[in-house]
Protein backbone atom coordinates (compact mmCIF):
# COMPACT_ATOMS: atom_id res chain seq x y z
CA UNK A 1 0.00 0.00 0.00
CA UNK A 2 2.75 2.43 0.95
CA UNK A 3 4.14 1.44 -2.68
CA UNK A 4 1.37 2.57 -4.44
CA UNK A 5 0.89 5.91 -2.13
CA UNK A 6 4.73 6.40 -2.85
CA UNK A 7 3.87 6.35 -6.64
CA UNK A 8 0.83 8.45 -6.87
CA UNK A 9 2.73 10.81 -5.11
CA UNK A 10 5.40 10.35 -7.38
CA UNK A 11 3.26 10.62 -10.66
CA UNK A 12 1.62 13.85 -9.27
CA UNK A 13 4.68 15.49 -8.93
CA UNK A 14 5.65 14.65 -12.23
CA UNK A 15 2.27 15.91 -13.77
CA UNK A 16 2.91 19.34 -11.88
CA UNK A 17 6.23 19.91 -13.37
CA UNK A 18 6.09 19.10 -16.78
CA UNK A 19 3.73 22.36 -17.87
CA UNK A 20 6.53 24.78 -16.42
CA UNK A 21 9.59 22.80 -18.18
CA UNK A 22 7.17 22.96 -21.57
CA UNK A 23 6.83 26.50 -20.96
CA UNK A 24 10.72 27.37 -20.22
CA UNK A 25 11.25 25.05 -23.96
CA UNK A 26 8.87 27.24 -25.71
CA UNK A 27 9.63 30.56 -24.41
CA UNK A 28 13.32 31.91 -25.97
CA UNK A 29 14.76 35.18 -26.14
CA UNK A 30 15.88 35.69 -29.60
CA UNK A 31 16.81 39.42 -29.54
CA UNK A 32 17.42 42.45 -27.17
CA UNK A 33 17.29 46.18 -28.47
CA UNK A 34 17.41 49.73 -27.35
CA UNK A 35 16.27 52.62 -28.38
CA UNK A 36 15.78 55.97 -27.54
CA UNK A 37 12.86 58.59 -27.64
CA UNK A 38 12.10 62.31 -26.29
CA UNK A 39 11.08 61.32 -23.08
CA UNK A 40 12.34 57.77 -22.34
CA UNK A 41 14.54 55.25 -23.55
CA UNK A 42 12.91 51.42 -24.18
CA UNK A 43 14.76 47.97 -23.57
CA UNK A 44 13.09 45.41 -25.72
CA UNK A 45 13.20 41.74 -25.56
CA UNK A 46 11.77 39.78 -28.29
CA UNK A 47 10.48 36.15 -27.28
CA UNK A 48 9.35 33.06 -29.02
CA UNK A 49 6.44 31.41 -27.46
CA UNK A 50 4.22 32.12 -24.50
CA UNK A 51 3.60 34.82 -22.32
CA UNK A 52 5.55 33.91 -18.86
CA UNK A 53 5.76 35.36 -15.16
CA UNK A 54 8.03 38.49 -15.20
CA UNK A 55 8.88 40.86 -12.59
CA UNK A 56 10.91 43.99 -12.39
CA UNK A 57 13.02 44.84 -8.99
CA UNK A 58 15.06 47.46 -8.34
CA UNK A 59 18.74 45.76 -7.32
CA UNK A 60 22.39 47.68 -6.35
CA UNK A 61 24.47 45.77 -8.54
CA UNK A 62 23.73 42.83 -11.14
CA UNK A 63 25.74 39.47 -9.96
CA UNK A 64 25.56 36.38 -11.84
CA UNK A 65 23.49 33.68 -10.69
CA UNK A 66 25.49 30.95 -11.02
CA UNK A 67 28.54 32.26 -8.63
CA UNK A 68 27.33 35.16 -6.81
CA UNK A 69 30.48 37.25 -8.46
CA UNK A 70 29.47 40.91 -9.26
CA UNK A 71 29.28 41.65 -13.13
CA UNK A 72 30.64 44.97 -14.09
CA UNK A 73 28.73 47.40 -16.03
CA UNK A 74 27.65 51.10 -16.26
CA UNK A 75 24.62 51.94 -14.33
CA UNK A 76 23.79 54.17 -10.73
CA UNK A 77 20.99 51.95 -10.18
CA UNK A 78 19.68 48.58 -12.05
CA UNK A 79 16.23 47.27 -12.75
CA UNK A 80 16.50 43.24 -13.02
CA UNK A 81 13.98 42.03 -15.45
CA UNK A 82 13.13 38.20 -14.74
CA UNK A 83 10.97 36.43 -16.86
CA UNK A 84 10.06 32.57 -16.01
CA UNK A 85 9.71 30.27 -16.98
CA UNK A 86 11.87 31.22 -19.84
CA UNK A 87 15.47 30.84 -21.81
CA UNK A 88 17.71 32.01 -24.02
CA UNK A 89 18.73 28.46 -25.08
CA UNK A 90 16.71 25.82 -25.62
CA UNK A 91 17.27 21.78 -25.52
CA UNK A 92 19.11 21.32 -29.11
CA UNK A 93 21.74 24.16 -27.78
CA UNK A 94 20.36 26.73 -30.14
CA UNK A 95 21.02 30.00 -28.11
CA UNK A 96 19.86 33.52 -28.27
CA UNK A 97 22.68 35.30 -31.05
CA UNK A 98 23.33 38.61 -29.67
CA UNK A 99 25.57 39.64 -26.70
CA UNK A 100 25.27 38.85 -23.29
CA UNK A 101 26.35 42.74 -22.50
CA UNK A 102 25.03 45.62 -24.26
CA UNK A 103 26.37 49.61 -23.71
CA UNK A 104 24.07 51.84 -25.04
CA UNK A 105 25.27 54.45 -23.17
CA UNK A 106 21.27 56.23 -23.79
CA UNK A 107 20.34 59.36 -21.30
CA UNK A 108 18.04 56.43 -19.45
CA UNK A 109 19.97 53.12 -20.22
CA UNK A 110 23.52 52.49 -19.33
CA UNK A 111 23.80 49.08 -19.93
CA UNK A 112 22.35 45.64 -20.47
CA UNK A 113 23.59 42.69 -19.08
CA UNK A 114 22.60 38.61 -18.55
CA UNK A 115 22.67 37.68 -14.49
CA UNK A 116 20.88 34.54 -15.20
CA UNK A 117 19.72 31.82 -18.18
CA UNK A 118 19.51 28.33 -15.93
CA UNK A 119 17.00 26.41 -15.31
CA UNK A 120 14.02 28.33 -16.99
CA UNK A 121 15.39 31.06 -14.81
CA UNK A 122 16.05 34.18 -17.47
CA UNK A 123 16.98 37.50 -16.28
CA UNK A 124 18.79 40.31 -17.29
CA UNK A 125 20.01 43.48 -15.42
CA UNK A 126 19.64 46.95 -16.85
CA UNK A 127 21.89 49.81 -15.95
CA UNK A 128 19.85 53.64 -15.45
CA UNK A 129 21.28 56.98 -15.38
CA UNK A 130 19.55 58.15 -12.12
CA UNK A 131 18.64 56.59 -9.36
CA UNK A 132 15.13 55.95 -8.29
CA UNK A 133 13.90 55.32 -12.15
CA UNK A 134 10.44 55.85 -13.29
CA UNK A 135 9.77 52.90 -15.18
CA UNK A 136 6.85 50.83 -17.06
CA UNK A 137 6.80 47.28 -17.70
CA UNK A 138 4.57 45.14 -20.41
CA UNK A 139 3.88 42.91 -23.16
CA UNK A 140 3.35 43.52 -26.54
CA UNK A 141 2.24 40.99 -28.90
CA UNK A 142 2.42 39.84 -33.06
CA UNK A 143 5.22 39.09 -31.93
CA UNK A 144 5.52 39.03 -28.80
CA UNK A 145 7.88 41.32 -27.31
CA UNK A 146 8.72 42.47 -23.33
CA UNK A 147 9.07 46.26 -23.08
CA UNK A 148 10.95 48.21 -20.54
CA UNK A 149 10.28 52.14 -20.90
CA UNK A 150 12.61 54.08 -18.52
CA UNK A 151 11.74 57.60 -18.00
CA UNK A 152 14.81 60.39 -18.62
Amino acid sequence: MKRIAAALVAAGMALSIVPAASAAENTLLTNVRTGQHPTFDRVVFDLTGGQVQDSVQSIPEPVSCGSGKPISAPGVEFLEVRLTPAAAHDENGSTYPGPRKLTPGLPGVKSVVFTCDFEADLSIAIGVGKANPTYRAYYLTSPLRYVVDIDH
